[in-house]
Protein backbone atom coordinates (compact mmCIF):
# COMPACT_ATOMS: atom_id res chain seq x y z
CA UNK A 1 0.00 0.00 0.00
CA UNK A 2 1.21 3.76 -0.27
CA UNK A 3 -0.30 4.70 2.27
CA UNK A 4 -1.22 3.60 5.89
CA UNK A 5 -4.98 3.70 5.99
CA UNK A 6 -6.31 4.86 9.24
CA UNK A 7 -9.50 2.90 8.20
CA UNK A 8 -8.45 -0.72 6.38
CA UNK A 9 -10.24 -2.67 4.10
CA UNK A 10 -10.10 -6.45 4.89
CA UNK A 11 -11.76 -9.76 5.15
CA UNK A 12 -12.68 -12.91 7.85
CA UNK A 13 -10.77 -15.75 7.65
CA UNK A 14 -12.00 -18.78 9.69
CA UNK A 15 -9.52 -19.42 12.46
CA UNK A 16 -10.11 -23.12 12.03
CA UNK A 17 -9.80 -24.08 8.57
CA UNK A 18 -7.46 -26.21 7.41
CA UNK A 19 -4.60 -23.72 6.67
CA UNK A 20 -5.50 -20.13 7.58
CA UNK A 21 -2.07 -18.83 6.86
CA UNK A 22 -2.06 -20.58 3.72
CA UNK A 23 -5.75 -19.26 2.41
CA UNK A 24 -4.56 -15.90 3.46
CA UNK A 25 -1.55 -16.05 1.21
CA UNK A 26 -3.44 -17.12 -1.66
CA UNK A 27 -6.05 -13.69 -1.02
CA UNK A 28 -3.34 -11.62 -0.44
CA UNK A 29 -2.48 -10.65 -3.79
CA UNK A 30 -6.10 -9.34 -4.23
CA UNK A 31 -5.19 -6.19 -1.90
CA UNK A 32 -7.04 -7.10 1.24
CA UNK A 33 -4.98 -4.91 4.15
CA UNK A 34 -6.62 -6.43 6.97
CA UNK A 35 -7.41 -10.22 8.14
CA UNK A 36 -10.12 -10.81 11.25
CA UNK A 37 -9.54 -14.60 12.61
CA UNK A 38 -12.66 -15.93 13.50
CA UNK A 39 -13.60 -19.17 15.64
CA UNK A 40 -17.46 -20.44 15.90
CA UNK A 41 -18.17 -21.51 19.59
CA UNK A 42 -14.94 -23.09 20.09
CA UNK A 43 -11.21 -22.78 19.38
CA UNK A 44 -10.86 -26.79 18.99
CA UNK A 45 -7.59 -28.24 18.46
CA UNK A 46 -6.31 -24.70 17.91
CA UNK A 47 -2.49 -24.25 18.56
CA UNK A 48 -2.80 -20.34 18.88
CA UNK A 49 0.69 -19.76 19.46
CA UNK A 50 1.55 -22.00 16.27
CA UNK A 51 -1.26 -20.00 14.39
CA UNK A 52 -0.05 -16.40 15.15
CA UNK A 53 3.50 -17.83 14.26
CA UNK A 54 2.31 -19.03 10.62
CA UNK A 55 -0.10 -15.63 10.24
CA UNK A 56 3.36 -13.16 11.03
CA UNK A 57 5.24 -15.65 8.72
CA UNK A 58 3.07 -14.81 5.58
CA UNK A 59 2.49 -11.42 6.38
CA UNK A 60 6.22 -10.78 7.51
CA UNK A 61 6.87 -8.75 4.23
CA UNK A 62 3.77 -6.53 3.94
CA UNK A 63 2.15 -3.65 6.27
CA UNK A 64 -0.55 -5.88 6.64
CA UNK A 65 -2.57 -6.27 9.82
CA UNK A 66 -4.32 -9.00 12.00
CA UNK A 67 -7.63 -6.54 13.39
CA UNK A 68 -9.44 -8.98 15.43
CA UNK A 69 -9.84 -12.24 17.15
CA UNK A 70 -13.78 -13.52 17.56
CA UNK A 71 -15.29 -16.51 18.67
CA UNK A 72 -19.03 -16.52 18.20
CA UNK A 73 -20.76 -18.77 21.23
CA UNK A 74 -22.68 -18.39 24.52
CA UNK A 75 -20.13 -17.28 27.24
CA UNK A 76 -23.11 -17.08 29.52
CA UNK A 77 -24.76 -20.44 29.63
CA UNK A 78 -23.10 -23.81 31.68
CA UNK A 79 -23.33 -26.38 29.00
CA UNK A 80 -19.65 -27.88 28.06
CA UNK A 81 -19.16 -26.12 24.78
CA UNK A 82 -20.58 -22.79 26.33
CA UNK A 83 -17.43 -23.03 28.89
CA UNK A 84 -15.29 -23.52 26.27
CA UNK A 85 -16.57 -20.45 24.07
CA UNK A 86 -15.70 -18.74 27.52
CA UNK A 87 -12.46 -20.44 27.70
CA UNK A 88 -11.99 -19.14 23.81
CA UNK A 89 -12.32 -15.69 25.16
CA UNK A 90 -10.12 -15.94 27.90
CA UNK A 91 -7.70 -17.60 25.38
CA UNK A 92 -7.68 -14.91 22.60
CA UNK A 93 -7.05 -12.18 25.18
CA UNK A 94 -4.14 -13.19 26.50
CA UNK A 95 -2.83 -14.01 22.60
CA UNK A 96 -4.18 -11.49 20.89
CA UNK A 97 -0.64 -9.41 20.64
CA UNK A 98 0.99 -12.33 19.16
CA UNK A 99 -1.18 -11.29 16.20
CA UNK A 100 -1.00 -8.01 16.55
CA UNK A 101 -4.19 -7.66 17.12
CA UNK A 102 -5.83 -5.69 20.36
CA UNK A 103 -9.24 -6.54 19.48
CA UNK A 104 -11.21 -9.76 20.88
CA UNK A 105 -14.99 -9.76 19.37
CA UNK A 106 -17.67 -12.09 19.44
CA UNK A 107 -21.42 -12.17 21.30
CA UNK A 108 -22.41 -11.63 24.66
CA UNK A 109 -24.35 -14.53 24.77
CA UNK A 110 -27.20 -14.95 26.78
CA UNK A 111 -29.66 -16.53 29.23
CA UNK A 112 -31.30 -19.21 27.16
CA UNK A 113 -34.85 -18.57 26.98
CA UNK A 114 -35.10 -15.54 29.36
CA UNK A 115 -35.25 -11.71 27.94
CA UNK A 116 -32.42 -9.65 27.39
CA UNK A 117 -32.86 -7.29 31.00
CA UNK A 118 -33.18 -10.51 32.56
CA UNK A 119 -29.52 -11.55 31.10
CA UNK A 120 -27.86 -8.82 31.63
CA UNK A 121 -26.94 -9.96 35.93
CA UNK A 122 -25.47 -12.61 34.04
CA UNK A 123 -23.72 -10.57 31.90
CA UNK A 124 -21.89 -8.20 34.44
CA UNK A 125 -20.86 -11.56 36.17
CA UNK A 126 -19.22 -13.12 33.29
CA UNK A 127 -17.74 -10.07 31.32
CA UNK A 128 -16.70 -7.86 34.42
CA UNK A 129 -13.79 -10.25 35.14
CA UNK A 130 -12.65 -10.89 31.07
CA UNK A 131 -12.90 -6.53 30.72
CA UNK A 132 -10.24 -6.51 33.12
CA UNK A 133 -8.05 -9.15 31.54
CA UNK A 134 -9.05 -7.55 28.18
CA UNK A 135 -7.78 -4.25 30.12
CA UNK A 136 -4.32 -5.55 31.76
CA UNK A 137 -3.58 -7.24 28.20
CA UNK A 138 -4.02 -3.93 26.29
CA UNK A 139 -7.24 -5.21 24.57
CA UNK A 140 -10.53 -4.06 23.65
CA UNK A 141 -13.62 -5.97 23.59
CA UNK A 142 -16.39 -5.77 20.88
CA UNK A 143 -19.80 -7.79 20.68
CA UNK A 144 -21.09 -8.31 17.49
CA UNK A 145 -24.82 -7.64 17.33
CA UNK A 146 -26.46 -10.15 15.03
CA UNK A 147 -29.79 -10.84 17.13
CA UNK A 148 -29.26 -14.63 15.83
CA UNK A 149 -32.83 -15.08 15.77
CA UNK A 150 -33.61 -13.78 19.43
CA UNK A 151 -35.71 -11.16 20.16
CA UNK A 152 -36.05 -8.85 23.25
CA UNK A 153 -38.03 -11.52 24.81
CA UNK A 154 -35.95 -14.66 24.40
CA UNK A 155 -33.37 -16.17 22.32
CA UNK A 156 -29.93 -18.36 22.64
CA UNK A 157 -27.08 -16.35 21.65
CA UNK A 158 -26.60 -13.04 21.74
CA UNK A 159 -27.78 -9.47 23.87
CA UNK A 160 -25.82 -6.86 21.86
CA UNK A 161 -29.04 -6.12 19.38
CA UNK A 162 -29.43 -2.86 19.27
CA UNK A 163 -29.66 0.68 21.19
CA UNK A 164 -31.82 -0.18 23.85
CA UNK A 165 -29.97 -3.51 24.81
CA UNK A 166 -26.58 -1.71 24.16
CA UNK A 167 -27.72 1.47 26.96
CA UNK A 168 -28.37 -1.64 29.64
CA UNK A 169 -25.01 -3.47 28.32
CA UNK A 170 -22.64 -0.25 29.02
CA UNK A 171 -25.03 1.39 31.64
CA UNK A 172 -23.87 -2.45 33.63
CA UNK A 173 -20.42 -2.61 32.54
CA UNK A 174 -18.87 0.72 31.59
CA UNK A 175 -15.57 0.33 30.51
CA UNK A 176 -13.60 2.39 28.33
CA UNK A 177 -12.31 -1.30 26.65
CA UNK A 178 -15.81 -2.23 25.85
CA UNK A 179 -17.39 -1.33 22.62
CA UNK A 180 -19.08 -2.61 19.05
CA UNK A 181 -18.41 -4.77 16.31
CA UNK A 182 -20.97 -3.22 14.01
CA UNK A 183 -22.25 -3.69 10.78
CA UNK A 184 -25.41 -1.88 8.77
CA UNK A 185 -27.11 -5.58 7.85
CA UNK A 186 -28.05 -6.40 11.38
CA UNK A 187 -29.60 -2.85 11.42
CA UNK A 188 -31.45 -3.54 8.26
CA UNK A 189 -32.89 -6.66 9.15
CA UNK A 190 -34.52 -5.25 12.10
CA UNK A 191 -35.87 -2.31 9.41
CA UNK A 192 -33.82 0.29 11.51
CA UNK A 193 -31.77 3.04 9.51
CA UNK A 194 -28.28 2.57 9.70
CA UNK A 195 -26.73 5.96 9.52
CA UNK A 196 -28.40 7.79 12.82
CA UNK A 197 -27.94 5.04 14.54
CA UNK A 198 -23.83 5.24 13.30
CA UNK A 199 -24.15 9.16 13.96
CA UNK A 200 -24.92 7.91 17.49
CA UNK A 201 -22.72 5.23 18.64
CA UNK A 202 -19.98 5.71 16.57
CA UNK A 203 -17.70 6.24 19.34
CA UNK A 204 -18.07 3.28 20.78
CA UNK A 205 -17.54 0.97 17.29
CA UNK A 206 -14.33 -0.49 17.69
CA UNK A 207 -14.34 -2.93 14.65
CA UNK A 208 -16.79 -2.94 11.49
CA UNK A 209 -17.68 -5.63 9.42
CA UNK A 210 -18.23 -5.47 5.99
CA UNK A 211 -21.76 -7.32 5.08
CA UNK A 212 -24.64 -5.54 3.83
CA UNK A 213 -28.23 -6.36 3.16
CA UNK A 214 -31.36 -5.93 1.03
CA UNK A 215 -34.56 -5.93 2.19
CA UNK A 216 -37.28 -7.56 0.00
CA UNK A 217 -40.88 -5.08 0.70
CA UNK A 218 -42.52 -6.53 -1.64
CA UNK A 219 -42.14 -10.15 0.20
CA UNK A 220 -43.09 -7.65 3.82
CA UNK A 221 -45.99 -6.32 2.20
CA UNK A 222 -47.48 -10.15 1.85
CA UNK A 223 -46.54 -12.27 4.08
CA UNK A 224 -44.91 -9.75 6.93
CA UNK A 225 -41.42 -10.38 8.64
CA UNK A 226 -42.60 -13.45 10.56
CA UNK A 227 -43.80 -15.58 7.41
CA UNK A 228 -42.38 -18.31 5.47
CA UNK A 229 -40.49 -16.31 3.25
CA UNK A 230 -37.09 -14.46 3.86
CA UNK A 231 -38.12 -10.77 3.64
CA UNK A 232 -33.89 -10.27 4.32
CA UNK A 233 -30.90 -11.14 1.99
CA UNK A 234 -27.24 -10.76 3.47
CA UNK A 235 -25.34 -9.24 0.68
CA UNK A 236 -21.49 -8.19 0.45
CA UNK A 237 -20.91 -4.89 0.45
CA UNK A 238 -21.12 -3.41 -3.25
CA UNK A 239 -24.33 -5.46 -3.78
CA UNK A 240 -26.87 -4.39 -0.77
CA UNK A 241 -28.60 -0.71 -0.01
CA UNK A 242 -26.48 1.03 1.84
CA UNK A 243 -24.23 3.74 0.86
CA UNK A 244 -20.70 2.66 1.69
CA UNK A 245 -19.18 6.26 0.98
CA UNK A 246 -21.80 7.94 3.56
CA UNK A 247 -20.99 5.12 6.22
CA UNK A 248 -16.69 5.42 5.72
CA UNK A 249 -17.37 9.18 5.64
CA UNK A 250 -19.51 8.84 9.64
CA UNK A 251 -16.76 7.00 10.74
CA UNK A 252 -14.45 9.43 9.86
CA UNK A 253 -16.56 12.09 11.04
CA UNK A 254 -16.70 10.29 14.88
CA UNK A 255 -12.83 9.44 14.87
CA UNK A 256 -13.05 5.70 14.21
CA UNK A 257 -9.98 4.12 13.38
CA UNK A 258 -9.52 0.48 12.63
CA UNK A 259 -10.52 -2.15 9.61
CA UNK A 260 -13.93 -2.96 7.91
CA UNK A 261 -13.70 -6.54 7.46
CA UNK A 262 -15.45 -8.23 5.25
CA UNK A 263 -17.99 -11.11 6.38
CA UNK A 264 -18.07 -13.30 3.60
CA UNK A 265 -19.95 -17.02 3.15
CA UNK A 266 -23.07 -14.63 3.67
CA UNK A 267 -24.22 -13.27 0.13
CA UNK A 268 -26.70 -15.78 -1.54
CA UNK A 269 -25.60 -14.74 -5.07
CA UNK A 270 -22.02 -14.38 -5.19
CA UNK A 271 -21.40 -17.87 -3.47
CA UNK A 272 -19.77 -21.09 -4.15
CA UNK A 273 -17.12 -20.42 -7.11
CA UNK A 274 -18.34 -16.60 -7.23
CA UNK A 275 -17.73 -16.11 -3.51
CA UNK A 276 -14.49 -15.02 -3.95
CA UNK A 277 -15.43 -12.84 -6.85
CA UNK A 278 -18.16 -11.38 -4.99
CA UNK A 279 -15.58 -10.49 -2.23
CA UNK A 280 -13.28 -8.88 -4.15
CA UNK A 281 -15.70 -6.57 -5.99
CA UNK A 282 -16.76 -5.78 -1.98
CA UNK A 283 -13.04 -5.14 -1.86
CA UNK A 284 -12.50 -2.30 -4.20
CA UNK A 285 -15.90 -1.24 -3.57
CA UNK A 286 -15.02 -0.40 -0.35
CA UNK A 287 -11.81 0.55 -1.26
CA UNK A 288 -13.62 3.50 -3.66
CA UNK A 289 -15.61 4.71 -0.82
CA UNK A 290 -13.07 4.97 1.37
CA UNK A 291 -11.79 7.81 -1.32
CA UNK A 292 -9.99 5.82 -3.94
CA UNK A 293 -6.13 5.95 -4.15
CA UNK A 294 -4.31 7.86 -1.88
CA UNK A 295 -3.50 11.09 -2.91
CA UNK A 296 -0.65 13.12 -0.90
CA UNK A 297 -1.09 16.61 -0.60
CA UNK A 298 1.35 19.36 -2.48
CA UNK A 299 4.38 20.07 -0.36
CA UNK A 300 4.38 23.84 -0.89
Amino acid sequence: MSHNWDIRIGTLVDGKGSNPAEFIRQILPYGFESFSLTFWETLGEVDLRQLAASVQEVLADTDVTISALSIFGNPLEETEVDRETLRGWEALIDHAHLFGADIVSGFTGRVRGQSIDASIPRFTHIFEPLTRRAADNGIRLAFENCSMEGTWQTGDWNIAHGPDAWELLFHALPAENLGLEWEPCHQLVNLIDPLPQLRDWVKKIFHVHGKDCTIRWDTIKKYGIHGSQSYANHRTPGFGESNWTDIISELRRGGFTGAIDIEGAHDPVYTGELEMTGQVHGLQYLKTCRGGEYIPNPNV
